[in-house]
């Protein structure tokens, strides 16, 4: 194969140049549904890209970056505007989102001249561009909780609790958070090794290179559609965060019977099916059928046999029941809970703006519900992962320490006696798996092993 069709087969090539004004239409279009029609980001973006077909793959992906770009800093945008554009807030709605979708291009690095050029601002607006950097100093001046929700653009209880928790890191671990995320695959060990997927990738003309943590992952830094990839719809990659990958790591499943409690759309479970080489039972449970129709999708792809997909009721005496062949019986239990979604923002932008305290406090009663209704399925010498994607400790260790407290017949194991000696330190805290963007290059994820040494009797 000559290297000019396979630069086309990839999608790798010359780039052409973006037709500016196409790529702003779509911009403030999506950024509008999201900001004042309160759509979810991805949905929004996926419907706009969806009816602007005319758009190139690249445009595609600058109209993607750049809404997730100004909704990573919205708050400090609207900060900087209102203090740098004269009557800023008295603007026509258009005009005020076509600066801050400029601003935050000036903030992400890019000279205000040629975003100025590019989206044709008049002078004035273009001087505010220029002034961005000296009117950002007078945060400086701010006390730390509100600089911190500012500059990162954080809601005030979320900034908050960062200070609390991380400290001197605070601000570095914001900052992190909105940084655009790599693309990371997780080679399937049942079909391939992580040396001979990066082959079959540079193969279609894709550069990458193996995470620097997990075992299982790849780093794909030639930017395009991995879906697209021959390899992926061989079944040779799934996508997914190393972070995500280390969670799963952290089971270390036998091939004897493991359950996946809350196992979404199955990536998880597609990673504990191969550790297990497609033997023993691999129970995926879940509230929704639409997410186990997709598992089983992925599943049939990846060459996965050993996966027992089943839809079970939130909860009530039907949903006791649907658990009741499982008492007594996982040698592994998964309990990958919903969360406030505090590690994923750099993927999620959006949703820091939806969540509240409220909303905190409901996930913090339903983590605590679902490890009391997946405790039984434990067998007497089991163990029971407890994960999320979450930074707060009030979601993590907290969580944990309380439901220790209820049940003396568990104890915690350190991660690294499952992680060893080189990989453990690097990726723990206080025994708990604890991962950050700007430690690790992950998302947030937090993972604890409890171990059932003097289980009680099945309830």
């Amino acid at each position: 194969m000559t290297e000019r069709k396979q630069s086309r087969r990839s999608g790798v090539g010359r780039a052409r140049p973006l037709r500016e004004d196409l790529v702003l239409e779509a911009c403030l279009e999506a950024y509008g549904a999201i900001r004042h029609e309160g759509r979810l980001a991805d949905r929004a973006l996926d419907f706009t890209l969806r009816h602007k077909r005319h758009l190139y793959s690249a445009e595609r992906r600058a109209v993607a970056e750049r809404v997730y770009e100004l909704l990573r800093r919205q708050v400090l945008v609207d900060y900087l505007l209102e203090r740098g554009r004269p009557r800023f807030d008295a603007l026509p709605t258009s005009q005020k989102d076509l600066l801050r979708v400029a601003a935050a291009r000036a903030l992400a690095g890019e000279r205000a001249e040629e975003v100025s050029r590019s989206m044709r601002l008049s002078g004035g607006d273009e001087g505010v561009l220029r002034r961005l950097p000296e009117i950002r100093r007078q945060l400086e001046a701010l006390e730390p909780k509100q600089r911190l929700s500012i500059e990162a653009s954080l809601p005030p209880f979320l900034a908050e609790r960062f200070l609390a928790e991380l400290g001197e890191e605070a601000s570095r671990a914001a900052e992190a958070m909105n940084r655009r995320a790599p693309l990371c695959a997780r080679v399937n060990t049942l079909a391939l090794s992580r040396e001979e997927l990066m082959k079959r990738l540079r193969g279609e003309g894709v550069e990458c290179r193996p995470t620097e943590l997990s075992p299982l992952g790849v780093v794909l830094e030639t930017r395009l559609n991995a879906f697209s990839l021959r390899a992926f719809r061989e079944g040779a990659f799934e996508l997914q965060d190393e972070g995500s990958q280390l969670l799963g790591v952290l089971v270390d499943p036998p091939p004897t019977k493991v359950v996946d409690a809350c196992a979404g759309a199955g990536g998880k479970s597609l990673q504990l099916a191969a550790a297990m080489r497609n033997r023993g039972e691999l129970f995926a449970l879940d509230v929704e059928s639409g997410r186990m129709d997709e598992l089983r999708k992925r599943a049939r792809r990846a060459g996965v046999h050993n996966v027992r997909v089943r839809v079970i009721p939130e909860a009530g005496t039907v949903a006791l029941a649907a658990l009741e062949d499982l008492k007594g019986k996982a040698d592994r239990v998964l309990v990958d809970a919903p969360c406030s979604g505090s590690g994923t923002l750099r993927r999620k932008p959006d949703a820091r703006y939806r969540l509240t305290p409220e909303d905190l406090s409901m996930h913090v009663a339903r983590q605590e519900e679902l490890l009391e209704r997946f405790l039984p399925l434990l067998s007497p010498r089991g163990r029971l992962v407890y994960g999320t994607c979450s930074v707060l400790r009030e979601e993590n260790e907290a969580v944990v320490e309380r439901f220790l407290s209820r049940h003396p017949e568990l104890r915690l194991i350190p991660v690294e006696e499952v992680l060893g000696a080189s990989l453990g330190p690097k990726v723990s805290r206080g025994g708990y798996l604890r991962l950050y963007p700007h430690l690790h290059g992950t998302d947030g994820f937090f993972g604890a092993i409890l171990a059932a040494s003097r289980l009680a009797p099945a309830r």
